[in-house]
Order: C-alpha cells, then sequence, then structure tokens
C-alpha cells in the first residue's frame, strides 16, 4: 500500500492542473485498490453557493449507469428469465419494424447485440441525451413507428443509447417493474451502495449534490444547466453516485477475476462468471473513434455495458465514461492490481475519460503493476521442473535420447523438431554462453513469466550468459508438453530479438513480490 500511496498524490497532482480545474466549478478524482479510496482530491464549488466540494459530494455519473443496466440483464439471465442471444422482439415486440436497406431485420436483434453496442442501430449520443426525460409511452411509439438501422445486426460497433434503452424495457417486460427498481434491489441495496440512486429526486433536500454547468469559453464564465430528466432512457444514463460508491462497483466487478492480487471474488448478487462476460470484448472498438487518446493498445472492443481495452504494457483494463450537458465521469480499474480510478466533473467540458485514463496509467507505471496474475498448472510447474533439470544435469548436451526423459510429452514433440537436432542446437547455443550451472538457484526464482496457465518461461544460467526455455502444455485430462524451446537469452529473460510482448508483464502468482498490496 506503501508504494501505491506513494505514486496516487503525484499522479493527482500531475494530472489536475490549472488549466483542467477551469472547465468544471467542481470536481473529485480518487484512486481506489481494492474498492477503497486511498488518495482523492476534491476542487471547487458543486452548486457554486460557496459551499467546498468534498469526497461525498454526489454526481452524476451519466453513461457509467450502462454498467448497472447490464449486471441487472445478466442476473435475470443467470435466473433464466432473458435469453441474451433470443431476439429482443420477444419481449419489446415493437422493435420489429427495425429495417435496413428497406428489409425488417427486428427480429435479429438479440439482448447480447443491444448489450455489446452490435445491434446496427446508429450512434445517438446528442438526440440520446435530450430524450433521457421522454416517458415509456413517447419511446414505445418512436420504436413502433421504425428504426433506420445503418449496420446489419451483429456485425459492427455503434453506441447507441436508444438501444441500450431496450434493454431496460425488456427488463420491465419479465419483472413487471420499472427497471430503475430492479437496479436498486437486484444491486445497489445488496452491495450497500446507498448513495447510487437513479435521479436526483431520490435524495433528502439537504444531500451534497453538484449542480450541472456548461461553459462555451474554456472556463470563463458558467452557465446553469438544468438536469436532464428521467424517462424512458434514463436508464442508461440517469444515475448519481460518489467515489466511494464506485470505487465498491468497480471492485465488486473487478474481483470476479481471480487474480492472485485481490484474494477470493467477491461475494453479491451477480456470479463471478457473469460479471467476467462485462468485462470481455464482444465487439471491437476502431481506433478512429478517438476515445482513446495516444494510449498504445492491442485491441479494445465494448462488453456488456463497459469497455474493455487491452493495454499493450497492462493487459486489461475496464472503462466507461459518463456525459451529459453539465456533467462528465468516467471510471476505469485494473483487474490484476485492483487499482481503479474515478473521475467526476460537473461540467461537460471537464474530460473526465482522459483525466483517469492518464492518472491510472501513472500510478500503474508507478508501482511496476504486472499485466496479469496467472497460476500456472502443476502438470506446466512439474514438466518444467523436468526440464530444467534435464538442462542443468548436462544429460540433454550429452544424449539427445534424454529430451524423451523431460516427461510426457505429446507425440508431436519430438516429430516437429527430432531429438538430434534440439542436442545440436543446444550445443550451437552453449558454445556462445557456456554450459548451464548445475547448481543454479531455485526454478521458481527463475520464472520470467508464464503466459497462460498452460505455459511457462524461465531461464538457466550458464558460464557466461543464460538461457530461456519456453514450455506449452495441451489442455488434456491431463496435460502433456506440447511444444518446448531453448533459446539464448538476450536482455530481461527474453530470446533475442523477440518483440515486446504484454505477456512479459505477466507474474506467477506464487511469485507475486505485493509491492502494490
Amino acid at each position: 500500500m506503501t508504494d501505491l500511496l506513494r505514486a496516487a498524490e503525484p499522479a493527482l497532482a500531475d494530472r489536475l492542473d490549472e488549466a483542467t480545474l477551469r472547465r468544471a466549478p467542481a470536481s473529485l478524482v480518487a484512486i481506489t485498490r481494492h474498492g477503497r479510496v486511498v488518495a482523492f482530491a476534491a476542487h471547487g464549488e458543486p452548486r457554486r453557493d460557496g459551499a467546498p466540494t468534498t469526497r461525498g459530494t454526489v454526481f452524476r455519473i451519466a453513461s457509467m449507469s450502462k454498467s448497472f443496466l447490464s449486471a441487472a440483464a445478466l442476473s435475470l439471465r443467470d435466473e433464466g428469465l432473458l435469453d441474451l442471444h433470443a431476439p429482443v422482439t420477444q419481449w419489446v415486440p415493437e422493435v420489429a419494424g427495425a429495417r435496413i436497406d428497406g428489409h425488417a431485420v427486428g427480429d435479429r436483434i438479440t439482448l447480447s447485440m443491444l448489450m455489446s453496442n452490435s445491434a446496427g442501430l446508429v450512434e445517438d449520443n446528442p438526440w440520446g441525451d435530450d430524450h433521457l426525460g421522454e416517458s415509456r409511452a413517447f419511446m414505445r411509439d418512436v420504436v413502433s413507428a421504425g428504426l433506420s438501422l445503418s449496420a446489419q445486426p451483429g456485425s459492427q460497433y455503434q453506441y447507441s443509447n436508444l438501444g441500450q434503452s431496450l434493454i431496460g424495457r425488456a427488463i420491465e417486460s419479465v419483472t413487471g417493474r420499472p427497471v430503475e427498481d430492479v437496479i436498486r434491489d437486484r444491486l445497489l441495496a445488496p452491495l450497500g451502495l446507498s448513495a447510487t440512486r437513479a435521479s436526483a429526486d431520490l435524495y433528502p433536500p439537504d444531500a451534497d449534490l453538484a449542480h450541472g454547468f456548461r461553459t462555451f469559453d474554456d472556463g470563463d464564465s458558467f452557465a446553469a444547466e438544468p438536469y436532464v430528466g428521467t424517462g424512458a432512457l434514463g436508464c442508461i444514463g440517469s444515475m448519481f453516485s460518489t467515489v466511494d460508491d464506485i470505487g465498491s462497483w468497480m471492485h465488486f466487478l473487478s474481483s470476479a477475476f481471480d487474480d492472485g492480487l485481490s484474494g477470493p471474488n467477491s461475494p453479491g448478487p451477480l456470479s463471478a462468471a457473469s460479471r467476467r462476460e462485462m468485462q470481455v470484448a464482444r465487439t471491437l472498438i476502431s481506433p478512429a473513434v478517438g476515445q482513446f487518446g495516444d494510449r498504445e493498445l492491442d485491441g479494445a472492443g465494448y462488453g456488456y455495458g463497459l469497455v474493455v481495452e487491452h493495454d499493450r504494457r497492462f493487459g486489461r483494463i475496464v472503462q466507461h465514461s459518463g456525459g451529459l450537458p453539465g456533467f462528465s465521469s468516467h471510471m476505469r480499474w485494473h483487474p490484476a492490481s485492483g487499482i481503479g480510478v474515478v473521475a467526476f466533473g460537473n461540467s461537460d467540458s471537464f474530460g473526465a475519460g482522459r483525466i483517469a485514463g492518464l492518472m491510472l496509467h501513472d500510478v500503474l507505471r508507478a508501482v511496476d503493476a504486472p499485466a496479469a496474475v496467472v497460476r500456472p498448472w502443476p502438470q506446466t510447474l512439474a514438466a518444467a521442473a523436468r526440464v530444467d533439470e534435464l538442462l542443468r544435469s548436462g544429460r540433454a548436451l550429452q544424449h539427445p535420447q534424454s529430451w524423451a526423459d523431460a516427461g510426457e510429452l505429446a507425440r508431436n514433440v519430438l516429430r516437429d523438431v527430432p531429438a538430434e537436432v534440439r542436442t545440436r542446437r543446444l550445443r550451437t547455443a552453449t558454445d556462445e554462453v557456456g554450459v548451464p550451472d548445475a547448481d543454479a538457484p531455485p526454478l521458481a526464482s527463475r520464472i520470467v513469466c508464464a503466459p497462460d496457465a498452460s505455459a511457462l518461461r524461465w531461464t538457466v544460467p550458464c558460464a557466461t550468459g543464460a538461457l530461456v526455455c519456453d514450455l506449452r502444455m495441451v489442455g488434456l485430462t491431463e496435460p502433456i508438453v506440447q511444444t518446448l524451446e531453448v533459446r539464448v537469452a538476450g536482455e530481461r529473460g527474453k530470446p533475442r530479438d523477440e518483440a515486446d510482448l504484454v505477456t512479459d508483464h505477466h507474474r506467477v502468482a506464487a511469485m507475486e513480490p505485493g509491492a502494490v498490496q
């Protein structure tokens, strides 16, 4: 925790500069660890009435609400009340008239497509913001009149507020209750998120509630922005919350990945398996969309109510922004370390997503967070130990047939690279780095990384250098070795000329030093 605290305060100071803060009358940014706020910075006056922003100030979280919507749908799916892959017309029949190129395709749209923004409905942020408070009857008539799709259902990413609102209608169809009440009873109340509510009028009159403002001159002046109403589209963006509640929510979702740092999965109203479903990229998001700034990603996509980034250094990062006239919000977390950032501002010019993105990376770099924490199979470790002993004993150099002693090998291993060829290549390598050290430190201390549970990379010290070994198992009832490579090690225990990979930063759970605990 000490290293995290040491990194958190400079990150807050560096990313919340005067130019940023002037764009909102009030802002609140927090760094969290396993759901607890470890550092925060509050700025300004949430109502411009002389009262300062505090850690408990309530801000509108806008489209961050979509994660709660998807979680509610998944909880109903888990009880057999919703089928994510059935046509949504089963619960919202007015979608039947949705069309593309003059052809009705509504019966091809599923809840899964709506939850992952791949139903073919066009991006509609400005229109959705303006219609947030419309009645259910009004929106039913809009949908019944026919929706025009710009892409075939299931074919590409398009962020659709209208499409997400249809998830709410499906939830109401199967429960007979307002979707806001379903979210409260199924998620907010069981998780103790008492400061998170569906609309401003659900808070007491004396609540520390941030008001919304807009600026059109980069913060030189602000105009009050009334709350956009809560109606048929409210389930996609009307919620309010605090940094502590969102920190708890992030941890509840993040803890679904048993990563070796945060301990057992947090119990709660939604299974770990369903929470993981939310955090798996399902619809590819093109970098051209521009929402990722200059971060280096291997890929990104929309899961269920959440955006999933695959960062080139830190691996999986999960996030979602929220924006409405008068508010900018963002939450993001790194499952492998349990570290998250929440950013709120009461102006849509605040840029919460950029601030949170930079801040999380600052902290992750400062604590050298792993990209993932992996627990290798026992069979993976056992096979690595046998190969390691074979190399350090010198038998692999002297007796090609000894490769068969490396343990249970798949049939292809000595066909793909015959034993004689393996020994010849090993001799070439040891001509360069010397013979392996028979008295090398324990294997556990020489593990470089584990790409996943079935694979392991470790080094073998030699007289003037080192070898790097890569082993991968095949997942049969009793896993056996399917590939085995031994090469000269370059820098950082990698084979020479190998490009940087995110798996270089995976750590084996047993080897985790606990530096960021």
